[in-house]
């Protein structure tokens, strides 16, 4: 529980990332109850079983990558020096196959002459003096995007089959060759590409995917307290309904998917909401003994802001810093300045709506929509923001509180 924009996905996120665990954020106001249109809860479970299929897969891409970096630049010196062809020997042939099978491999072995010349293309490949050369490449070429269309809202069973289908249709259109004439340099990415594909057993893959999900998914159910109690009629008609919905995958139960059946048993559920117009015990009580553990946080503060400015990898400063500095103008903050910043943010906050971290963007947007949009004109240009800067053009928000809350 907390106000928006103070955390509570991130946090869910970063510990879904530490422990290497699939992990799918949904919204429960996406959902609706048996009976009506829209998505059905047990869709849940198999967002997060693609969702492990795409993890697991991207850790056996990372640990084939040196071999199918070797592969493509075998693929790239053939192209460079194509080997010669093999030459048909003399003898009788039994079902298109030579019966001198020997003789005609022997005659496909390079001269030491070719050996010397490609391990000299190499050299030169791996030195990148050949990156803008073309070369023809056989690649694998993409499935046609096909989608099948069913009722609207429709899940469960038929969704699953419909999804097996459409599968069906990719994988007999796709997997054929086609030839692009290229340059290395990219070449080489979509070469790698389709060499690490080609090394992964598919059916382990999805296997260790399954079982991913099972013994360690993380499902983020945000917006938990927009289906708590309020008014049974009208467009809120299937907000218990949904609660009930998802009481099942919750407690454990196993779910239906193309990959086959999982089971939820051991699949960690995280609920969140902001709970500003309801609260946790307007939920059902079934749903409420099965989420034990309650944490409430705070409201961010200035001196939160301030850390989020300065000590996060991808802080807003840096990419406003980086995405000037395309344009050749240089960005610098002062540590007043940031203050200053942040000091703006808590106050718009408390004087208006309290969006969290998420006032940052808006406030170094209005202070920095200058030089963003004037830029191309400006490069070579140095900007230092400190404090006084920052109040000069932000004391605006400052004097901007909204009276209309204070009407009857």
């Amino acid at each position: 529980m907390g106000p928006t924009g103070c955390g509570k996905t991130e946090i869910a996120r970063r510990l879904a990332k530490l422990d290497r665990a699939p992990f799918i954020k949904v919204e429960a106001t996406k959902f609706t109850e048996v009976g009506y249109v829209g998505r059905d809860v047990d869709s849940i479970v198999r967002d997060l079983v693609e969702a492990s299929v795409k993890l697991v897969r991207e850790e056996a891409l990372a640990d084939v990558k040196e071999r199918a970096r070797e592969a493509a630049e075998e693929c790239l010196l053939d192209a460079l020096l194509p080997r010669p062809k093999p030459k048909a020997a003399p003898g009788f042939f039994t079902g298109g196959v030579p019966l001198d099978a020997t003789s005609s491999s022997s005659s496909a072995t390079a001269a030491p002459g070719d050996d010397k010349t490609r391990e000299r293309f190499r050299q030169m490949l791996r030195s990148g003096e050949l990156e803008d050369r073309e070369v023809d490449v056989d690649v694998a070429q993409q499935a046609p995007s096909m989608q099948v269309l069913g009722p609207p809202g429709m899940d469960g069973a038929m969704g699953d089959q419909l999804s097996g289908l459409q599968d069906a249709l990719a994988s007999a259109f796709g997997g054929k060759k086609k030839q692009l004439k290229l340059k290395i340099k990219d070449a080489r990415p979509i070469l790698e590409r389709d060499e690490g594909t080609r090394m992964l057993d598919q059916d382990a893959l999805t296997r260790e995917a399954v079982r991913r999900a099972e013994e360690s998914g993380i499902v983020f159910i945000d917006e938990i307290d927009k289906i708590a109690g309020g008014d049974r009629r009208g467009a809120d008609v299937s907000r218990e309904g949904v609660q009930r919905d998802i009481l099942p995958i919750i407690e454990g139960s196993t779910v239906s998917t193309k990959h086959g059946p999982v089971k939820t048993d051991h699949v960690l559920f995280i609920c969140a909401g902001a709970f500003h117009m309801s609260k946790p015990s307007d939920l059902i009580p079934e749903l409420q003994g099965r989420l034990p553990i309650r944490v409430e946080l705070q409201p961010l503060t200035k001196d939160d802001f301030v850390r989020i400015l300065k000590d996060t990898e991808t802080s807003l400063v840096r990419q406003y810093q980086a995405l000037l500095a395309t344009d050749g103008v240089t960005v610098t903050f002062a540590d007043d300045g940031l203050e200053a910043v942040a000091d703006i943010a808590a106050t718009v906050n408390m004087a208006q709506e309290n969006i969290g971290a998420r006032r940052l963007a808006t406030v170094l947007e209005q202070l920095l929509e200058d030089e963003s949009f004037n830029a191309p004109d400006r490069a070579g240009r140095a900007v230092h923001v400190d404090g006084a800067l920052v109040r000069t053009k932000l004391s605006h928000l400052l004097s901007r509180e909204d009276l209309t809350r204070y009407i009857l």
